[in-house]
């Protein structure tokens, strides 16, 4: 399994772990986070940009496939218009973990944790977000709105995840 981190930041030698923001996780405890290679698009964005990002699994009903995707992909990236230029000119840096010392943390997402400092195997520059993201496949939406699309996807039999929706629009 390939783990990874990805940052706006290039030069990142060690990844100590942090205790989480989230008032949902133990604040005992330290982590370092990665992600599962299938769901690295759903981070493929600057960071506080705001995104509805969803894909089908085996369990996802006919319906949603055919209600959420207008192409062949089964993975999507929904970001709103006004980010464009700002994911257009965002360098993003993938580092690479040896998977050993991380747990599942949430499958659905695709994150692992370590409660160890992480020194990365490896780091890849990636200049441009919208081909990264074409090239895995994924379908991307610009939107005037998120806050619809968020509703209906939790509605829905995908896999999805919401980040950084503090900084989207106002619901319309």
């Amino acid at each position: 399994m390939r783990l990874f981190h990805i940052s706006e930041e290039p030069d990142i030698t060690q990844f100590v772990p942090r205790v989480p923001d989230r008032e949902d996780f133990d604040k005992t405890q330290g982590l370092v986070w990665a992600l599962s290679e299938p769901c690295l698009p759903n981070f493929l964005t600057p960071r506080d940009c705001p995104r509805v990002a969803y894909y089908a699994t085996e369990k996802t009903a006919k319906e949603d496939i055919s209600a959420f995707f207008s192409s062949l992909s089964r993975h999507c990236v929904a970001i709103e218009h006004r980010w464009y230029k700002k994911m257009a000119e965002t360098h993003l840096y993938l580092y690479e973990f040896d998977s050993s010392n991380f747990r599942l943390q949430d499958q659905c997402a695709g994150y692992y944790v370590s409660t160890q400092t992480e020194t990365p195997v490896s780091k890849i520059k990636m200049d441009n977000l919208f081909e990264e993201l074409f090239a895995r496949g994924v379908e991307v939406k610009l939107l005037n709105d998120l806050w619809f699309l968020s509703d209906k996807v939790k509605q829905s039999t995908l896999n999805w995840s919401l980040c950084r929706m503090r900084n989207a629009k106002p619901r319309l």
